[in-house]
């Protein structure tokens, strides 16, 4: 079936002429080197067609496959029931049961139709449902929980409400809720009046969701009844019938329900007397096996059962065999669609596992999990690994969840939980079909929800049939999942001697000098320090090295090898017809890579696997895309596949040295950002392939969640956070020093008559630092009078002040080594820089500022705009909260600066009669009368974040994930604004997708909008830009809850709308008299992360948009619809199809590529860096056609882009900036945006940065220009990555390398940022013998990056210089030849 349906590559003629041509010219950087160097070969082009099907929506199925209308009436009266549900698994069931009343043909002749509610999404569909209410008698409705539809169903059912005879609503959202109408029994009152069943409804912390209270209140029930009058008893009593013979689901059940209901409401039944037996009542949870007699309630009788099976051979009966768990939905087992669950227990005993399978029939599965599969005796588990089948979170399904419940019963099993998922809103077809693959609504549901409970591999193993609405198996991927199950089960009881691991470290770019490439990790180190823990932990590390040098040396460098560049150790030669037999999906390679083995890990006969074996641990390299360092390849719209190399190096890993889990080193590799589905991958999908059946554990930096979502979700990963190097402040450094001291000397000598001559020093100092282009400093010896001075020194002092205090993290981090006390403390300072209202925190400067009399929030404006005494206050409030901090910190310290037992310090500091340290520490300031109170519970937060910060538990997770028990979870995301993130070693998750933005984040995001429309406006002649091009990631709308997803609705001028569930699947447009201003329009760039994750976003941005566009207001004031009219009338299409603007990269493909191509320079001009990013990212998301996934309209993206006036992204964590990855100017659209504007306008470039509690709007040189002085140009930045050796020499090239793709794709570096790069790192003799000896490749690469920015004109410099430089690359291709050889 896949096979049929995995879409067609084919070939463009047009491409294959350009090919040849391409291929003959040197297109590449080494026309400014001294030695030329092999071209890499171009292969074919590749192309993906899917088109949309149908209605261009995912759900497909029509309603008419659940219609029953009886041939012959008999003169029978007739009842119309019309019933909306989420999941088809009642459609069988119920045809069954009304099939058999009409075959009976009794009382009446029943006609009934169904609805899924996905397919109200149609328009038509949705007018046939209206038009069925109007002359039907009973509706029923169940599990309606996503708004928008659920809106839907209100309006329609509330037309009909009166007349119809009974509306039925099981648990749904509230808004639906209230439409339910048994006689006089209604719930209008729904979550207002005080009876029990309205109790309900309000919002419980910790309640396990409504459905449980449901089920509770079904059985106490007749004690409520005593006291209500009798008519509206009887109709509660049948409304709580009713629900007793919906969630017991068999036909026999539906059947009498329908006889029930009709007989008591349907007037011409009224007095026909029509008999029903009572609900047959099955257990509300228990265990279940579709071969058992019956259902047990109990797990000894279960096992006593499964002893004395016939069919079951002796070794699935024996101790030895791994048992699994698995959670199964009630509703499916009574209404007899169960044949999905049934194959994966099948499956598992055929191989060899025994299976415990339990249900729950409320949406708490947690209390059956604890009585089920814990012995209540010795408290262990009777499992060793088990599977949800439900897809839902653990407690709540659908509608509210509770996941501290979730964990906490997980905790106490501590076996790995694996969620797989039915496909519950698409046919398999459709899935299949789509290159998204899960529908976005159950991605929400049932990847995203469960994430947060600490569940792993969102397998797709079950489908759905069209016509009957039934599951069936997916074979191929249930075997799949089985084994997988086992694999983890295995982990828990193989003994630790015979485990076999296989470290996998990454190389990007592809170079000896980037073995071992992950964020602020440092790898080797990191490796050697887990390899060390596990050996004395009992497992087979044979000849482990005893340094982490010879750890290098090892994996490195071969020494017999003859084979070219990368001379890594070789682990295994793989044959060809080896490699076929092992991978069986080889043949889908070739397309893109022809026969292997191809020329990528290969010696032209075999295919080479890297790496080094010790004992039972192999550590190996990750071979990379393959097609880095080719531009044509680098062009196309949709990414290639892996290569044979690539393939080979998991073959190897899986059947020849048979892995018993591998584990991926540091953030990240490529392996999950192969082409396939986003989410709820099939068999044809690369990732899906490669990971194929090992369990894969991922160490991952805890600040990139959504980069660890995509790890989680595509290869199957447990993710395991690590902790980001401490942050240090930048600090000053040589002219920088010096104009500090200047300044200190003129605040205290500016009345004297020294103050005109100092003032001339700081204006010379200050040009001589390159502070003139930030700052608009008179001219040398210009006449300027004293308050203009003061004018003139404060922006100085200010400029000065924010780079001393800008945060970098320092060094690598090693895993298994927490932070000092003392190097969490400017993390600490940071912590307590920012408001925490909702717990009640006051931030430590708004604390001190207040002790002035001054709100802190002026003082961070005044002291923007220059003014002397505000610079000076912050200073001293920024001194203070260090001093104040370093001070607490101190107390919990012992001689080593380790945290000694913080619990027991800190009870001392906070315990009475003690003066508590920070209010010793300012008793010395001016700050001296500050709020004891606020200072406490501020204090006491941070020693609680201080514990977490010094945390180690990244060794013991990684421990237990190969124990197969379980890691718990945490969010990721920047520990200063979210210190939950800490300690890490947790499994990281993301967050509910529906939950952003929040009401938080659009207050921040409208600060931020208005701060760049106010820079805009004054840049730009007082005009507003009418249209800024932006970029949304992942990883920031995690950590920010949305915040720059809220800036591109405030832009536009919308509001998001939350549901009683504090979901937002709608928007609002504010009036324009409350905006205040023009609407402006937007081109949204949505990283290939953003989209996977927020697919549902998209959707409500792009409904706001076009929903903008079709407002009726005037062009000067809407300039969306303003340019969709224009574009409209120009394209020859509708405005609603002319106002997209919401566009990314085609499913399964990530990036715009431009960053491969300037690390491996390959490209030629910036016209081809343009060509790539128009070709990759022009794929827009249409929430007309949401199922049709990402469809290319490159000509509205060039059109819409013509219109920007600028281009904005967001900095939204101190770690991570600008020069820190390459991603940044990989989506920038700067010069791209000038060459399609008609007026040839360069657009301004802005760069939001809200990594402090003062949020600033720069421009994107002023930003290059900050970030230059604080990481590449600044000692301390270089000299702690130089303390990291090998790893910190490829940390300062990367700098360089992407200043350079920022020269490139914005214009906006200053000349004098290379100069002085070439001056701290080539001119100074000692410096450079210490790059060149520590790290000789990426030395070489430092030199040819410095020698392509002046042969690319983006840096000019003297002749000599150039010439030191080919010289120095001369001498560096010696040594490394020397070396190698």
């Amino acid at each position: 079936m896949a096979s049929l349906v995995s879409s067609p590559f084919t070939l463009p003629t047009s491409k294959v002429d350009q090919l040849s041509s391409f291929s003959q010219k040197h297109y590449f950087l080494h026309s400014f080197l001294p030695k030329k160097t092999n071209q890499a070969n171009s292969k074919s082009c590749l192309r993906v067609k899917c088109a949309a099907i149908g209605n261009g929506l995912f759900t497909q199925t029509t309603p008419e496959v659940r219609r029953i209308v009886p041939d012959n009436d008999h003169g029978l009266p007739t009842v119309k029931v019309v019933y909306v549900v989420l999941e088809a698994q009642y459609q069988s069931a119920l045809t069954a049961a009304v099939q058999t009343l009409n075959s009976k043909a009794r009382y009446a002749s029943f006609q009934v139709v169904g609805y899924l509610v996905e397919e109200l999404r149609d328009e038509a569909t949705y007018k046939t449902f209206c038009k069925d209410l109007e002359d039907a008698n009973i509706f029923i409705g169940s599990l309606i929980f996503v708004e928008e539809l659920a809106l839907k169903v209100k309006a329609a059912v509330e037309k009909e409400r009166d007349r119809l005879d009974a509306v039925l609503v099981f648990p749904s959202m509230p808004e639906v809720m209230r439409l339910n109408k048994l006689g006089s029994f209604s719930m209008s009152q729904l979550g207002q009046s005080k009876s029990p069943f309205f109790q309900l409804f309000k919002k419980k912390k910790s309640s396990a969701g409504f459905a449980d209270s449901m089920l509770k209140l079904v059985r106490t029930l007749p004690k409520v009844l005593k006291y209500l009058p009798s008519d509206k008893a009887q109709d509660a009593r049948l409304y709580i019938l009713s629900l007793q013979f919906w969630l017991g689901g068999s036909p026999d059940n539906l059947m009498n329900f329908l006889k029930m209901i009709s007989g008591s409401y349907v007037p011409a039944l009224k007095r026909t007397k029509i008999e029903y037996s009572d609900p047959v009542l099955f257990l509300d949870s228990g265990i279940w096996h579709p071969l058992a007699p019956c259902m047990y309630d109990d797990v000894k009788e279960y096992l006593n059962w499964y002893g004395t099976r016939r069919d079951a051979n002796e070794k699935l009966k024996g101790p030895n065999a791994p048992v699994i768990g698995l959670v199964l939905q009630r509703s499916h087992i009574v209404t007899g669609d169960e044949s999905h669950y049934v194959a994966v227990i099948m499956e598992l005993e055929a191989r060899g596992a025994k299976v415990i399978p339990i249900f729950a029939g409320g949406l708490d599965f947690s209390g059956p999990v604890e009585r089920f599969l814990i012995d209540p005796v010795t408290k262990r588990p009777f499992v060793n690994s088990v599977v949800s089948l439900t897809g839902f979170a653990l407690v709540g399904g659908p509608a509210r969840q509770d996941h501290p419940r979730a964990v906490e019963a997980l905790m106490k099993l501590d076996v790995p939980y694996i969620v797989a998922l039915p496909l519950v809103f698409q046919t398999t077809e459709e899935w299949l079909n789509s290159t998204l693959g899960l529908h976005p609504i159950q991605v929400a549901l049932q990847v995203a929800l469960p994430e947060l409970d600490g569940g792993m591999e969102p397998i797709v193993f079950a489908g759905r049939d069209p016509r009957t609405g039934k599951s069936h198996a997916l074979h191929k991927r249930v075997e799949q999942l089985c084994i997988r199950a086992i694999r983890w089960a295995e982990l828990k009881r193989k003994s630790k001697a015979e485990k076999k691991l296989a470290i996998t470290v990454f190389s990007f770019p592809p170079d000896k000098g980037n073995v071992g490439t992950a964020a602020y990790l440092n790898v080797f180190d990191s490796i050697f320090s887990v390899l060390k823990e596990l050996k004395r932990d009992g497992y087979n590390v044979e000849g482990l090295p005893e340094t982490s040098e010879s750890l290098i040396e090892d994996v490195l460098h071969d020494k017999e090898a003859k084979f070219s560049s990368p001379n890594l150790n070789i682990a295994y030669k793989m044959g060809v017809r080896e490699y076929q037999t092992l991978t069986p999906y080889a043949t889908a390679l070739e397309e893109s890579w022809g026969k292997p083995p191809g020329n990528l890990n290969s010696d032209g006969e075999n295919l080479l696997v890297y790496g080094k074996q010790y004992g039972n641990v192999f550590i190996g390299v990750q071979p990379t895309f393959g097609y880095e360092g080719d531009p044509m390849r680098l062009l196309f719209s949709k990414s290639a596949s892996p290569h044979h190399g690539f393939a080979a190096y998991y073959s190897f890993v899986e059947k020849i040295f048979k892995a018993d889990a591998v584990l991926h080193f540091g953030t990240h590799g490529s392996l999950e950002f192969m082409p396939g589905k986003q989410v709820g991958m099939s068999d044809v999908c690369y990732p899906d392939s490669l990971i194929g059946n090992i369990p894969n554990v991922y160490y991952y930096a805890a600040n990139n969640p959504s980069e660890a979502t995509i790890a989680k979700r595509r290869s199957y990963a447990n993710t395991i956070s690590y902790l980001t190097p401490p942050a240090e402040n930048a600090g000053l450094y040589k002219g920088l020093k010096q104009l500090s001291e200047l300044i200190s000397s003129y605040q205290s000598l500016k009345d004297t008559g020294r103050g005109p001559q100092i003032v001339s020093s700081i204006i010379s100092t200050a040009k001589q630092c390159n502070l003139d282009k930030d700052v608009s400093l008179p001219d040398e010896g210009e006449e300027i009078s004293a308050k203009e001075r003061d004018l003139v020194v404060g922006k100085v002092y200010s400029k000065i002040m924010e780079i001393e205090s800008r945060l970098l993290p320092c060094g690598l981090h090693v895993i298994g080594e927490p932070p000092s006390a003392m190097e969490a403390v400017a993390t600490l300072v940071n912590i307590a820089a920012l408001n925490r209202p909702e717990e009640g925190i006051s931030s430590l400067p708004a604390i001190l500022a207040e002790t002035v009399g001054r709100n802190i929030e002026d003082v961070y404006r005044g002291s923007d705009k220059g003014i002397l005494k505000d610079v000076e206050l912050l200073r001293q409030i920024t001194d203070t909260s260090r001093g104040a901090v370093s001070a607490f910190v101190e107390r919990t310290t012992n001689k080593k600066g380790q945290v000694v037992d913080v619990a027991d310090k800190l009870t001392s500091v906070f315990g009475f009669g003690l003066n508590e340290p920070w209010v010793q520490y300012l008793s010395s300031t001016k700050f001296y009368q500050a709020d004891r109170e606020k200072l406490r519970t501020l204090f006491a937060f941070l020693g609680e974040c201080l514990k977490l910060v010094v945390a180690d538990n990244e060794l013991r997770s990684l421990k237990q994930a190969l124990e197969g028990k379980y890691v718990e979870p945490g969010p990721g995301g920047d520990p200063i604004r979210n210190p939950k993130v800490l300690p890490t070693g947790k499994n990281i998750h993301a967050l509910d997708p529906q939950s952003i933005p929040t009401a938080a984040a659009l207050q921040s995001a409208m600060v931020v909008v208005d701060r760049l429309l106010e820079r805009q406006k004054a840049d730009n002649g007082g005009k507003y830009p009418e249209t800024v091009a932006l970029v949304l990631w992942g990883t920031d709308n995690i950590k920010t809850y949305g915040e720059s997803l809220a800036q591109v609705l405030w832009m536009i001028g919308v509001r998001p709308v939350a549901d009683t569930f504090g979901r937002v699947n709608r928007v609002e447009p504010v009036s324009l008299e409350e905006l205040g201003r023009p609407r402006i329009d937007v081109v949204v760039n949505c990283s290939g992360v953003f989209r996977d994750l927020f697919i549902n976003q998209m959707n409500l941005l792009d409904r706001a948009v076009k929903m903008v566009a079709e407002l009726d207001e005037p062009a000067d004031q809407n300039y969306v619809r303003k340019h969709a009219l224009e574009q409209a009338q120009a394209l020859g299409i509708e405005v609603r199809d002319a106002a997209t603007r919401v566009f990314s990269n085609a499913s399964g493909s990530y990036s715009s590529n431009i960053n491969l191509a300037v690390e491996n320079s390959s490209w030629n001009d910036e016209k081809q860096l343009q060509d790539m990013y128009l070709s990759r990212k022009s794929f827009a998301f249409d929430c007309d056609a949401p199922g049709a996934g990402m469809t290319e309209k490159r000509k509205v993206f060039e059109m819409a882009l013509s219109t920007a006036d600028a281009t904005f992204q967001n900095l939204d964590s101190s770690e991570i900036s600008l020069t820190d990855v390459s991603h940044y100017f990989d989506s920038d659209p700067t010069n791209l945006v000038q060459g399609l504007r008609k007026d040839g306008k360069k657009p301004n470039a802005y760069i939001a940065d809200t990594t402090t509690a003062n949020a600033q709007v720069r421009t994107l040189s002023e930003t290059v220009r900050l970030d230059a002085r604080t990481k590449l140009l600044n000692p301390k930045w270089y000299e702690g990555m130089m303390s990291s050796g090998y790893e910190g020499v490829r940390e300062i090239e990367k700098r360089l390398t992407n200043t350079v793709g920022w020269s490139a794709t914005s214009g906006q570096v200053d000349n004098w940022v290379y100069e002085e790069a070439n001056s701290t790192f080539i001119q100074d003799e000692e410096m450079l013998k210490r790059l060149m000896n520590t790290n000789p490749n990426s030395f070489r690469k430092l030199v040819q990056t410095f020698l392509e920015a002046n042969g690319r004109g983006y840096w000019e410099t003297s002749e000599d210089n150039i010439e030191k430089l080919r010289q120095l690359y001369s001498e560096v291709e010696d040594k490394i030849e020397g070396i190698d050889r």
